[in-house]
């Protein structure tokens, strides 16, 4: 159905058609998750019990794919927050059909992310001991690293999110409550907190709602410059740059809208969605990949000019050897996939088709792993001393263990599809035009 015949009993139709309806495809999606679980819960299963020593860390480098897979999963997280509060703040039309799911997404990611220090640390039982509670054991942890600085700014990332994303399904749950029956109709009355839409509840729900987009905007670009200190606050060379902070925040915001055209194309497909989501949104967040991709590709000669120009031949050595060295493919994917194939979407013919939109997404994605694994393993395997040089490549146990991080989010996200609406009910309703009473219907007539 075009947008200009729907209404309102046509949106709750529409959008809760998905819900508690498992199609052919949803059970695919969720077959594939399972295999990833099962690799991946093997090779984590083979790391619990042999410990650390068999991933493929060896001296100097002890970061490598655990920290590279955390990093690209908190960068993920900031296109919900960017696309649903800047522009609610901004009132822009295009994230009405768009910003749920990837709400949706910045908690799932967020939540992948938090996996990773605790694999990373190997034993995953005594996690505890980094949290930071007066204890018996007289420890208590050094709040001048910044791995400390990475506790407090993605928890308190992930605790905003979420209060911002449950507060926006309010109305939309209450629109499901009122659709079902029995024990389901129960459940989600608790969860809508008692919402009748009246004009008082409206009122609170508005400001409330504009108060969390306010506050969840300078997280955008806070928490993903306190991810870039872990480096940047470090003398390995290829690290400490005061570039990283920017850096960070545009390669995240580039490749969490890449997420977002990957995640939300074959949603709209599946689920018959295009009356809401249509190719219009898609090219505005092509668009704003284009603006950050320029961005990331500035930087990445910056970098360059900057380690040559400081006449340090340990920072310039690092940025040669990346280029030339052993690492030379990982260079070519992360220059590939984020600089040169993204430059198809200027064409508007590739930018407004599924196939262009769907492939060029998942390349960036591939792309902007390798970007942080360029930056993480090269500079660890390419240090001070030519005597410690070695070359790091991830193993089985390791890609395993990345490959589960995507089934954990993956499955998620195909939990959330089926029992909350994708799509915000209430804000679309906004776009259209109110129903006509009896009499004004009839005079249209």
């Amino acid at each position: 159905m075009s947008a200009d015949k729907l209404n309102y009993a046509q949106v709750n139709r529409d959008v809760m058609r998905p819900l508690f309806n498992p199609t052919a495809a949803w059970w695919g999606g969720i077959g594939l998750v399972s295999i990833g679980f099962v690799i991946g819960l093997y090779c984590l299963g083979m790391q619990l019990v042999w410990g650390l020593g068999v991933a493929g860390y060896h001296p100097p480098v002890f970061w490598g794919v655990y920290i590279t897979t955390f990093v690209f999963w908190v960068g993920i997280g900031h296109a919900g927050t960017l696309i649903s509060a800047i522009l609610f703040l901004t009132r822009s039309r295009w994230r009405t059909g768009i910003y749920r799911a990837a709400e949706a997404m910045t908690i799932f990611a967020v939540m992948t992310a938090a996996l990773f220090p605790g694999i990373h640390v190997g034993r995953m039982w005594q996690a505890y001991w980094l949290f930071p509670y007066p204890n018996q054991r007289q420890l208590w942890q050094n709040f001048k690293s910044p791995l400390m600085w990475d506790v407090f700014a993605v928890s308190t990332y992930f605790t905003v999110s979420t209060v911002f994303f449950l507060i926006g399904l309010v109305p939309d749950i209450a629109a499901v409550r009122d659709n079902t029956r029995g024990l389901t109709k129960k459940l989600y009355g608790a969860m809508s907190l008692g919402w009748r839409g009246t004009d008082r509840q409206w009122r609170h729900y508005m400001a409330a709602y504009g108060f969390f987009a306010a506050l969840a905007t300078p997280l955008v670009l806070s928490v993903h410059s306190v991810v870039s200190w872990d480096f940047a606050m470090a003398d390995t060379p290829g690290w400490h740059s005061t570039l990283f902070p920017p850096y960070f925040v545009a390669g995240a915001i580039f490749s969490g809208c890449a997420m977002v055209i990957t995640l939300m194309l074959p949603l709209t497909k599946l689920f018959k969605l295009e009356a809401y989501i249509h190719t219009w949104h898609f090219e505005h967040l092509a668009k704003l990949c284009m603006f950050t991709g320029g961005i990331l590709t500035f930087a990445y000669g910056t970098e360059y000019f900057v380690a040559w120009y400081s006449d340090n031949m340990y920072e310039w050595g690092i940025f040669v050897d990346r280029v030339v060295g052993k690492y030379w493919w990982v260079f070519a994917m992360m220059v590939a996939c984020n600089c040169v194939i993204p430059l198809l979407w200027w064409f508007k013919k590739v930018r407004t088709s599924f196939v262009g939109l769907f492939v060029v997404s998942i390349i960036i994605n591939i792309g902007m792993w390798f970007e942080r694994f360029n930056i993480i393993a090269s500079s660890l395997a390419h240090s001070f001393d030519p005597g410690s040089w070695v070359y790091y490549t991830p193993n089985h146990i390791e890609i395993g263990i990345l490959i589960f991080s995507f089934a954990w989010f993956f499955l998620w996200f195909l939990l959330f599809v089926k029992i909350m609406p994708s799509v915000a009910i209430a804000e679309v309703k906004e776009t259209l035009r109110p129903p006509l009473r009896h009499d004004e219907e009839a005079a249209a007539k």
